[in-house]
């Protein structure tokens, strides 16, 4: 059910991503799983306040927590450790690394799925929740994620507010924006303190790690490559220039070792579907990988993972043996994944739609006209809008 080592406490206590979950999807599957108190407990890391700045560093929105709708935000591994840790201890199989799947036959619906180190097993029901590369998806469909034209960095500043007072009042107490020029200088406020850091540079070279110089090289070195090229960030202003540089050094302070978290995105066609075969679906990034820039994707994979739980407790309820099961389950998993394509299809245009805005040649403006416009419409308006609120790396 896993493709990774289990995580430890102090892998999941280190800073990662805030995820921005709404009410229709991550919050209704939390509530549904009976973890919405405990979830609550886990957030306020990140204040529900909105700034967004130009290149030079001029704010040109501020929107705090009265004006926003109630999401709290929670950290990826917090939210990771409050759901593994409801899960029996058997119900995981760590360290299973899937390395292919097939139908046992041409007209089978078993699936026999070869893990690296632990042989070939056989399944009557596959749920492929294996990511932007599934091996499942190849079961139902040719298609491909393909480059997205963008690239994201990843760097963290722990402790800012004692190490850079200056910078922490400059990013706020939640997330930031910086647009122009088709790149972007975000951020979120994090555990301990810490402000996590995405540079997103537009690029067409899928390769552009490697084309720029910046492939396999310490965050502090890499940083001078972007922050001279002015075709990257060397004509932005002074203060987005620090925020960089310094996160880019205390990323290399902290992991001495590591090199500049630097990769592509990707995504799926949009509205992508597939002729359903027995005995197999996908959910989450498998089914509609895409762009962060709505933090449409764990809620959407939460959505799947609700909606498609429901299914199984309703085939379960018609059928004790696994023949009646199956048979009651198939039309269910029909309606289930066309429900979900339409759904997916939605998100992942508002998404494209969203980075199109941010990242053009005037992102910031088209981004803060965007929020006022909202919020002169009035809340329910900005909702609606599940666009409005920003990324969710």
């Amino acid at each position: 059910m896993d493709l990774r080592q289990k995580p430890t406490d102090e892998d999941l206590a280190k800073p990662s991503g805030m995820l921005d979950l709404h009410e229709e999807s991550g919050l209704a599957a939390i509530r549904e799983c009976g973890l919405y108190n405990e979830f609550l407990q886990l957030t306020g890391d990140c204040a529900e306040a909105q700034i967004v700045a130009d290149k030079d560093g001029y704010i040109i929105l501020y929107a705090d927590e009265g004006e926003l709708s109630e999401r709290p935000e929670i950290s990826r591994h917090a939210l990771t450790k409050l759901l593994s840790s409801q899960l029996p201890a058997e119900a995981i199989k760590w360290g299973h690394k899937l390395i292919s799947a097939r139908f046992t036959t041409p007209n089978s619906t078993k699936t026999e799925l070869e893990f690296d180190g632990y042989g070939t097993q056989t399944f009557d029901l596959v749920i492929g929740a294996d990511g932007a590369w599934s091996r499942i998806r190849t079961l139902l469909s040719d298609v491909k994620p393909h480059y997205a034209g963008m690239q994201n960095i990843t760097v963290t500043i722990r402790h800012i507010t004692a190490k850079y007072p200056d910078l922490a009042a400059f990013v706020g107490r939640g997330s930031f924006a910086a647009l122009g020029l088709r790149h972007g200088v975000l951020s979120q406020r994090g555990p301990d303190d810490s402000v996590r850091v995405y540079i997103i540079l537009f690029s067409a070279d899928e390769r552009f790690a490697s084309a720029a110089g910046l492939a396999g090289k310490p965050a502090a070195l890499a940083k001078q490559l972007m922050l001279d090229d002015n075709a990257l960030l060397g004509s932005w202003g002074p203060v987005i220039k620090k925020l960089v540089a310094t996160a880019c050094d205390e990323e290399s302070a902290d992991n001495p070792a590591a090199v500049l978290d630097i990769k592509p995105l990707y995504m799926l066609p949009i509205g992508v579907s597939w002729q359903h075969k027995a005995g197999v679906t996908i959910i989450g990034d498998a089914a509609h990988l895409m762009c962060p820039w709505a933090g449409e994707g764990v809620n959407l994979a939460m959505w799947d993972a609700l909606l498609l739980g429901r299914a199984i407790i309703k085939a379960r309820t018609a059928g004790r043996d696994l023949e009646s099961f199956l048979q009651a389950l198939e039309p269910l998993l029909r309606e289930f994944e066309l429900d979900m394509v339409s759904r997916a299809g939605e998100k992942a245009e508002e998404t494209y739609n969203t980075g199109r805005m941010m990242f053009g040649e005037n992102g910031a403006e088209a981004l803060a006209g965007f929020f006022r416009s909202a919020y002169a419409s009035g809340l329910d308006e900005m909702q609606s809008h599940e666009s409005a609120v920003l990324y969710s790396v």
